[in-house]
């Protein structure tokens, strides 16, 4: 028994590999699925809200962005997303199989491990860094509710204060338990999160609002114009895909337990396209209202939050981000490192333990040194990054271009040679030739200083030449048997 549903396994079928399969690895059975569309809805509302796309948002009306800039900067990200993120959940509902087994279809039984590992990489990293983005409002609700306690800000250890320790292990250890319990705990807690985002941040940018005098600065002293103005736009919403990279990979972590499609594209519609619009309207009404209050700038909501006077109200908007930091540290940091570890050892981890190696992994790292560090933050997960693009784009053109959806689920777990996926030794080197120099191009102009101008589209650009180059080296196999997963399915959620 597992983390990941209250019920036993089964058994392994005969032809699949003990280091391929395992109960949290193989695919959901339909009588399994819970995931409805207020439930996808429910992760684009937790996860559209987190203090760091606020950080992004609010950055473009800085840039010089006007209201409008911003809201159509949103309105073309949001139907890029909801086209990427449809066509990714769709695989997970189809197969049923997490991303690390469903990366197996292109770059075979063992070389997926190569993207999963890339994608466990940059979720670790960022689940400490949201922790501690997390515990940086915790410590600023204690020492304004208990002025008492900025004495344990002035000592340190490694680079955290003292208080900075316990509010950071304590949220560390709220997300440890909650992951313990497995996915269905996590469908709950992001459920009950979501209207408690939406609510907040809605009452906070009304609260702006009329501190403004019912009316917000529209742009900034010196917004931009013509040419500049559409490149950023421009630049705004492809940096905002770019965000949600990770996200188009492992999507099907969640989709495989969506009860139907209908309840992919319903969650989506509202939680992309509508939610999105929606936090881009809060961004506006936050920032104009604040800069036209005191010409101020902000960075984030929380230089807002830290300005309520009333103490009753801060603590209830501290406490709601704090909510809401957790729910897209669960879903979109935490999830897909989870299963990357039970795909690297599925004979000795399940979902619980490897909740608990990712966990310790995101606290020895020091994540706080990460995030004040801009080289290791612009360069290395800007790197990493990168290559997110130039995976999707091999996976997409395999899946739907090559065998137009034809999945022969039960190959996916055997290291057999005569399976589908065993390729060259479990690698298909056709994958690997299509993605390196995808990925080399895709680096270099996410990184190199002469390509700056450009470099918000890196995304896009190592995609579209993974796809390509796949779509030409590629085999067709239209001889692909449709295979329906049910075969080896446990009931897991």
């Amino acid at each position: 028994m597992t983390a990941t549903d209250n019920r036993t396994a089964t058994d392994p079928p005969g032809s699949a590999s003990t280091t391929l399969y395992s109960y949290d690895l193989a695919p959901t059975k339909k009588e399994g699925r819970r995931w409805g569309a207020y439930n996808v809805f429910t992760l684009w509302a937790n996860d559209v809200h987190s203090l760091g796309n606020y950080a992004f948002a609010i950055g473009l009306f800085a840039l010089g962005l006007s209201v409008w800039g911003i809201l159509l900067a949103f309105v073309l990200a949001s139907v890029l997303l909801f086209l990427l993120l449809t066509l990714s959940g769709y695989m997970g509902h189809k197969t049923g199989v997490p991303f690390p087994v469903m990366s197996r279809i292109a770059f075979g039984t063992k070389g997926a491990r190569i993207p999963a590992a890339v994608r466990g990489i940059v979720a670790i990293a960022w689940f400490g860094i949201q922790t501690y983005l997390a515990s940086a409002v915790l410590n600023a609700l204690l020492v304004a509710m208990f002025p008492r306690l900025q004495v344990l800000e002035t000592s340190s250890a490694l680079g955290l204060s003292t208080l900075g320790w316990i509010t950071f292990l304590a949220l560390w250890a709220i997300q440890v338990l909650i992951v313990s319990y497995g996915m269905h705990v996590i469908r709950k807690y992001m459920a009950i999160a979501a209207p408690t985002t939406l609510i907040t941040m809605c009452a906070l940018a009304i609260w702006m609002f009329v501190r403004a005098g019912g009316s917000i600065s529209i742009s900034t002293s010196q917004p931009l114009t013509g040419g500049a103005m559409w490149l950023q736009i421009l630049q705004g919403a492809a940096l905002w895909v770019v965000i949600y990279g990770t996200f188009v990979l492992n999507f099907c972590d969640f989709t495989r337990s969506a009860k139907s499609r209908k309840s992919i594209i319903g969650g989506n519609l509202i939680g992309i396209p509508v939610n999105m619009l929606f936090f881009a309207g809060i961004v506006v009404v936050l920032s104009g209202a604040q800069f036209k209050l005191d010409g101020r700038v902000i960075t984030s909501p929380t230089d807002i939050v830290q300005t309520i006077p009333n103490l009753i109200l801060l603590a209830s908007a501290s406490i709601a981000l704090i909510i809401l930091t957790i729910a897209v540290n669960l879903m979109a940091n935490f999830v897909a490192p989870i299963y990357v570890l039970v795909n690297l050892f599925p004979q000795k981890l399940n979902f619980r333990r490897a909740g608990l190696v990712s966990a310790a992994i995101g606290l020895v790292i020091l994540p706080w040194n990460l995030y004040d560090n801009p080289v290791v933050v612009n360069y290395f997960l800007g790197g990493l990054g990168a290559l997110l693009g130039p995976i999707f784009g091999v996976i997409m053109a395999d899946y739907w271009l090559l065998r137009k959806a034809r999945v022969n689920v039960p190959d996916l777990y055997t290291d057999n040679p005569d399976g589908e996926y065993h390729y060259r030794n479990g690698y298909n080197p056709k994958a690997v030739w299509a993605f390196v120099p995808a990925a080399a191009i895709s680096v270099i102009v996410a990184l190199v200083p002469v390509f700056e101008v450009v470099a918000g589209f890196s995304w896009f650009v190592g995609a579209i030449l993974g796809a390509a180059i796949y779509a030409v080296i590629g085999d067709r196999k239209p001889e692909f048997r449709d295979v329906d997963g049910e075969a080896i399915a446990v009931a897991a959620e």
